[in-house]
């Protein structure tokens, strides 16, 4: 009973602060101290700005914050598990998920989070989950408010605590941020795969034994955070009104702690309750849509399936396109043009067929049974075996153009991986072409996925764009042979130039690093 009088002020004091915050256009937060984990005894505002500005003082003190309350814009954990409930456990799950939401609201917090965990994760295997690393930790940098990011990063130790199971946060967290440690509650497992049930307790105690020092600071979120019993060690707290939060700005790429190049799922945007609702409403529509979008690419002519595509809602543009001519200082030379692209979705070669209003054939590392069947243009897998393609390259060639895609896989963010130089020795006829893609709802790529579903979900999407630029033709002293330049360094300018046309970054990651990150995996799909 003593509590209990004792919280009661507290309580009052933190809904009365609220009210008025909520009418100030200034950006607030509040700070109250306490004393051997007893009630707060002194209120005072603290401004961001001043906040930001103690980097000093903080350097050496330890941070405990609230991840849903002090960093993320956004205090709602829904889409996060729908996330897993759609990656990990299929459209079903999913479904189930979306149709418990309004139970999940009227149940209260605490009995609201364990349905979400176990629709989310009952029957989940273990060893095969791979969205905390590879999915989630997109959509939780895409949520990250400057302030809050500002005040977390100004810490030289965190700790985050969080009401989601370990498992979904603790990649992004360790990743990305940096955070020294993660205090949150285990998912139960039974020979290997997930219960959907929580463990009853938090794994705190080792937590505060190694990563606290002597000053340790508290941020959190009105009625969110500040009851958590970790917060007890610290000696002053933080608390940020949800009111405030909503005028947080979404942290810039450019600011990200480490770059955000791979991300594995197919889901291509925040699927809130409202977003998932719309997606089940439009999946009927965008199956039929695929189904019309094939026929339309296997059966039409390029002059009918073109404008048809656009009318569908498929957009291509083209940039700077010129027809490219197969010799070298007007000198014709026997065989086609070797053309050169980034790869961005599976279609890539379809797009640049339409585009050239003419057949290309087209050479791939990885392509399922499926999509080889049903591919209106030649596609041919490649082996790599550097003689065995090299030799097949040729052939193709002799025989007409081609198109490769030396990253060997794709990327979704605007980042170029290392271009195989394998392309530089077959010819010296090489047009580069950069392509951009933009989709809404789905991605069509996968790295742990069925790949033969990769062509279905982007022809699902309402109003998918690409842009083809085709740029010049390698000049003769820019080639391998009559140029005398290195292989490396043809396939390094060719990098180059598809970055600087289409605004990307150039890397030196490989197809055997995405798939390390995101399946796990020696790149075996």
């Amino acid at each position: 009973m003593e509590k209990i009088k004792k919280l009661f002020p507290l309580k009052v004091l933190s809904l009365l602060f609220e009210i008025l915050l909520k009418t100030s256009g200034k950006l607030f937060y509040l700070s109250f101290k306490v004393s051997n984990g007893g009630p707060a005894t002194q209120f005072k505002f603290l401004k961001h700005s001043s906040f930001v500005q103690r980097t000093d003082e903080l350097a050496n003190q330890t941070l405990v914050f609230h991840l849903e309350g002090a960093l993320l814009k956004s205090c709602s954990q829904f889409p996060y598990f729908m996330l897993v409930a759609f990656e990990a456990g299929g459209l079903f799950r999913a479904l189930i998920l979306l149709l418990l939401y309004p139970l999940v609201l009227l149940v209260g917090r605490e009995s609201g989070l364990r349905i979400l965990v176990f629709v989310s994760f009952v029957g989940v295997r273990k060893d095969k989950f791979r969205a905390g690393t590879a999915i989630l930790p997109k959509f939780f940098l895409e949520d990250v408010g400057c302030e809050g990011f500002d005040m977390v990063m100004g810490y030289k130790r965190k700790v985050a605590v969080t009401g989601m199971p370990k498992i979904m946060v603790e990649g992004f967290l360790r990743d990305y941020l940096g955070i020294d440690a993660v205090v949150a509650r285990e998912l139960k497992e039974f020979r290997g795969y997930f219960l959907g049930l929580m463990e009853e307790k938090m794994d705190a105690g080792l937590v505060i034994n190694q990563k606290m020092s002597t000053h340790n600071s508290g941020l959190g979120c009105f009625r969110k955070s500040h009851d958590l019993k970790i917060f007890s060690h610290c000696k002053e707290i933080y608390l940020v009104t949800e009111a405030e939060k909503k005028n947080w700005q979404v942290l810039p790429r450019k600011r990200y702690p480490k770059p955000l190049i791979f991300h594995d799922g197919r889901l291509a945007f925040r699927p809130t309750p409202l977003a998932a609702l719309v997606m089940f409403i439009w999946l009927p529509f965008g199956f039929f849509l695929n189904i019309t979008r094939t026929i339309i690419f296997i059966s039409l002519p390029y002059e009918l399936s073109i404008p048809l595509l656009a009318l569908s809602g498929l957009l291509t543009t083209i940039s700077e396109a010129e027809p490219p001519v197969a010799s070298i200082n007007g000198v014709k030379k026997p065989g086609g043009v070797l053309y050169v692209s980034n790869h961005r979705t599976l279609l890539d070669p379809l797009y640049v067929t339409k585009v050239l209003m003419k057949s290309v054939s087209a050479v791939t590392y990885s392509i399922s049974r499926f999509t080889e069947v049903i591919s209106p243009i030649k596609t041919v897998q490649l082996t790599r075996d550097r003689e065995k393609d090299g030799k097949m390259m040729k052939k193709l060639l002799s025989q007409g153009d081609l198109m490769v895609c030396p990253e060997g896989t794709t990327c979704r963010e605007p980042y170029l991986l290392r271009f195989s130089a394998l392309f530089a020795e077959i010819t010296d006829e090489i047009v580069p072409i950069a392509i951009k893609l933009q989709v809404s709802m789905f991605y069509g790529s996968t790295a742990s996925g069925l790949k033969c579903l990769d062509s279905t979900f982007h022809l699902m999407n309402p109003n998918p764009m690409c842009l083809v630029k085709i740029l010049h033709k390698l000049p003769s002293w820019q080639t391998h042979n009559a140029g005398r330049k290195s292989r490396f360094e043809v396939a390094n300018h060719v990098q180059n130039e598809i970055a600087k046309a289409l605004g990307f970054e150039c890397t030196d990651l490989t197809r055997k690093n995405k798939y390390a990150i995101l399946a796990g995996n020696e790149a075996i799909v």
